[in-house]
């Protein structure tokens, strides 16, 4: 049964159950299939030599057979199992069949116990190695001979970097926050002999103690350490679990933090909260801006007012630079060109003071109340100043 809980996941409420792999005394494989094959072919050929060769429908009834029990090996690999097939083809051949195949019930017997002994150990792969149920050494890499019958694999240990992931559900913090945290925990096998004998299950005890320490580093922080401060918890989770899972030999690498997730209605005041101081900030630093800017320009008006050119050419610059970036035409008051001198700069002032239509005293061609043909007066002395 699923529901929903508040973080918004589903949640599955029945019971989970773990499924435990025996590990068996040995791991029938490729290589120990392949070397009873070969049994059954020299026990086939011997007793052809020795004895009356099998007609072809007792070969086939023979391999048949085999084929089988190297199947169930593969899914029971016991000790126990191999008698029992080794005592069904001492049973089963001389009368199921009717044929006197003692020799071939020899080789047969042979290949059923050397076969199961043939272990291939990959590079990363470590064996522990029991002996009459006493630990016996660690094997490494390559190809390894079991003893018969006395001979047990206590475990087979991966010795390569594993990543577990763990969690803790509705943990309260420090300040009664409930949170959801999903972790990563980084760990290695250095020692199989004490990861296989020391704990029932290294995988389920690394899992639990993370989560452990996880819940109680979440119970002793707050939200905005546990928000903030990743890292840190993470290493603090790292050396207690380390500590731990020494005496087994096992070492935990690292310990991350994957996702964080608090209430939706939570989620929505920190929100607001965190809005709300962004815009505090934002405030200060606008009034911060402000002052400069005004001292800023308190200081340029002290220098402008001791040197009136320099306001005169700080004034045409604005002027210019505003005309050039946008093309277009500004309109500036009289007593700002008087106070910047720009009439005599440019010639506006005397083309003004020499235009008839300034001076009041002529009326431009054909004006009413002038006579016909009338033009104003000019005198050769009377041009304006050219720029």
């Amino acid at each position: 049964m699923k529901s929903l809980d508040f973080f918004g996941r589903h949640e599955d409420r029945e019971e989970k159950t773990a499924f435990v792999r025996h590990r068996g005394h040995f791991r029938f494989n490729t290589i120990s299939a392949l070397a009873l094959l070969i049994f059954i072919a020299l026990g086939l050929g011997f007793q052809g030599i020795v004895a009356d060769f099998p007609d072809a429908e007792t070969i086939a009834y023979i391999t048949s057979g085999v084929l089988a029990a190297a199947a169930l090996l593969f899914i029971l690999p016991y000790w126990p199992l191999v008698i029992a097939i080794i005592a069904a083809i001492w049973a089963v051949l001389p009368v199921a069949l009717g044929v006197d195949l003692q020799f071939a019930a020899v080789v047969l017997t042979l290949g059923f116990l050397i076969s199961p002994g043939f272990e291939v150990i990959n590079q990363w792969d470590k064996i522990v190695v029991l002996r009459l149920g006493r630990f016996h050494k660690v094997r490494g890499p390559g190809v390894l001979m079991l003893f018969p019958l006395i001979d047990s694999v206590a475990g087979y240990v991966d010795t390569r970097i594993r990543v577990t992931d763990f969690s803790a559900e509705k943990s309260l913090t420090k300040d009664t926050v409930p949170v959801h945290v999903d972790a990563l925990a980084f760990w290695m096998i250095w020692d199989p002999e004490k990861a296989i004998l020391e704990v029932e299950n290294f995988e389920q005890a690394v899992v639990l103690s993370a989560q452990t320490a996880l819940r109680a580093s979440i119970g002793s922080s707050d939200l905005a350490t546990l928000l903030s401060e990743r890292e840190r918890l993470g290493e603090e989770i790292r050396k207690i679990v380390d500590a731990k899972t020494d005496s087994w030999g096992i070492t935990i690498i690292s310990v991350e933090f994957k996702e964080i997730l608090i209430p939706k209605e939570l989620e929505d005041v920190l929100s607001r909260q965190a809005q709300a101081d962004r815009e505090k900030t934002a405030r200060i630093v606008l009034g911060s801006a402000e002052v400069e800017i005004a001292g800023a320009f308190k200081k340029a008006a002290d220098q402008y007012r001791e040197d009136p050119v320099a306001f005169q050419l700080r004034a045409m610059s604005m002027i210019y630079e505003s005309i050039r970036n946008r093309g277009g035409m500004v309109l500036v008051p009289s007593s700002a060109l008087e106070s910047m001198n720009l009439g005599t700069v440019l010639g506006a002032t005397a083309y003004a003071k020499k235009s008839p239509f300034a001076a009041g005293d002529l009326q431009p061609e054909n004006a009413p109340g002038s006579p016909p043909g009338s033009a104003p007066d000019s005198t050769p002395d009377s041009e304006p100043e050219s720029l």
